[in-house]
């Protein structure tokens, strides 16, 4: 039986996107794991997301279905990416979220393996609150959070300002949104969606 592993994300500026592509591939990279990428509905209007200087990055999406809520316990993990708003999770994840009452009452997400991907314009902009903030819905729906170890040793680097911690891996977008994300930051994600491969092939065992 293949394990499924779900990453699901909002990327205004591609950054997170970036990221989900990394982490997918990390868990591409283990035998009898079968991963899909979904991203979740944006709640901007056109117009607002056209003089936020989104449109190119949004078309680089485009190709990506949109999530439904119902279609989350169809899986066996789930790696969630999404940006910080002022040390939060965006807004677009977080009413992504907030329409998951029914799976709650339902226990329909109770053990399934979770994990979170992030994004901030600094370097101290919220990458580790807006992750243990999304942790905590992910804890409320009995999902087992599963983080970037130390093992991925990328997050000790000094060389160079950088994203990742044990929390998960993130990136730094610059203020302007100028920064791609890194390859140590990309190695991270492909790591952590590795990691989670692998615990999760064994859980299904």
């Amino acid at each position: 039986m293949k394990a499924k592993v779900l990453v699901v994300y909002y990327s205004m500026y591609g950054h997170v996107y970036r990221l989900a592509e990394a982490a997918a591939a990390g868990a591409r990279s283990v035998s009898d794991v079968e991963v899909t990428m979904r991203r979740v509905p944006e709640t901007l209007p056109a117009d607002v997301i056209e003089k936020m200087g989104a449109v190119e990055a949004q078309k680089q999406q485009a190709h990506v279905p949109v999530c439904k809520v119902d279609e989350l316990p169809g899986y066996d993990a789930i790696i969630f990416g999404a940006p910080t708003r002022f040390g939060c999770v965006c807004g677009q994840m977080r009413q992504f979220l907030d329409a998951t009452g029914q799976l709650w009452m339902k226990g329909s997400l109770v053990g399934k393996v979770a994990s979170v991907l992030t994004s901030t314009a600094t370097q101290h902009g919220g990458q580790e609150s807006t992750i243990l903030s999304l942790h905590v819905t992910l804890l409320h729906h009995g999902m087992v959070i599963v983080g970037l170890p130390y093992s991925f040793q990328g997050q000790m680097n000094l060389k160079e300002i950088t994203g990742c911690s044990p929390y998960g891996a993130s990136t730094i977008a610059g203020t302007d949104g100028s920064r791609l994300p890194s390859e140590n930051e990309l190695d991270g994600a492909r790591y952590q969606g590795q990691h989670v491969a692998n615990i999760v092939k064994k859980l299904v065992a």
